[in-house]
């Protein structure tokens, strides 16, 4: 079994235990304040940041077992993020939903959930906890979930950030109504990581959408590069919890600017006249 694989069977198991107090995380998620709009705050005429908490990953290890959620949130949003990211996975990522709550409570911005969304209670469990938003994986969903998911966040009053990594699982999400595409430059199969894949894919995607590079993401260069390119924003995780100063890495990676996307139907009406 491939990372992945053994990931999504942990989360079939996860999902169960949380499908036996389904009329509980209903009644949460229905208490809950209103989401803070996710799409709106990645839309701005610069590249947005969304500075990720993340403790460990299965392909690196431990990054920062020791972190406090709330204070790498606030300086990330003193950094001049324009949302957090929370790997709320525990087995694989060290996360919790303990970790969202707490960022939540101590910043203004949106937060994502960041974990494997399989089944429409995560997405009511992801609102009962917090999340603004949550993130749907192409790869490990079929058309039909995909949709379902999809519209239950809407329903909900969450945003939705649907990750792709290539041709055909962009066209599913684009089919699916997806309003934000995030493009996961990471083989989530072979967790090999190249930055040719988001630039790629960008002329597909119209500027009606959000486009969001995510992984490789090394530096300000690496922003540079996706403004050029049109990237409505870049999602950062393992760069800046390396850093001695998450706060001040962020802050070098926000503010860059981006032009208008040039798609791919602008680009042959440029090639006919």
């Amino acid at each position: 079994m491939s990372i992945l694989d053994r990931i999504v069977a942990a989360k079939r198991l996860e999902v169960a235990e949380v499908a036996r107090r389904r009329d509980e995380v209903v009644a949460r998620a229905r208490d809950r304040e209103p989401s803070r709009p996710f799409e709106q705050a990645l839309r701005s005429d610069g590249v947005a940041l969304i500075g990720e908490i993340k403790r460990r990953s299965p392909s690196a290890g431990w990054i920062r077992p020791e972190l406090s959620p709330e204070d790498v949130a606030a300086s990330y949003a003193a950094a001049g993020a324009a949302a957090i990211s929370v790997l709320t996975d525990g087995e694989f990522f060290g996360g919790s939903a303990g970790d969202l709550e707490a960022v939540r409570s101590a910043v203004s911005l949106p937060v994502l959930r960041k974990d494997f969304t399989i089944a429409s209670i995560q997405v009511w469990e992801a609102r009962a906890i917090g999340a603004d938003a949550v993130l749907l994986i192409a790869r490990i969903l079929e058309d039909a979930l995909l949709a379902e998911l999809l519209g239950l966040a809407l329903e909900l009053g969450m945003g939705a950030l649907v990750e792709v990594h290539n041709e055909q699982e962009l066209d599913r999400a684009l089919a699916a109504g997806a309003g934000v595409i995030g493009v996961n430059n990471r083989d989530l199969a072979t967790f090999h990581t190249d930055l040719e894949v988001v630039l790629g894919l960008a002329p597909r995607v119209d500027e009606s959408h959000v486009l969001v590079a995510e992984s490789g993401i090394r530096g300000p260069d690496d922003v540079a590069r996706m403004g050029r390119a049109g990237v409505n924003a870049v999602l950062v995780g393992e760069t800046l919890m390396r850093s001695p100063d998450p706060g001040a890495a962020a802050a070098a990676l926000a503010g860059h600017s981006r032009v208008v996307r040039e798609t791919a139907s602008r680009v042959g009406a440029v090639g006919q006249s």
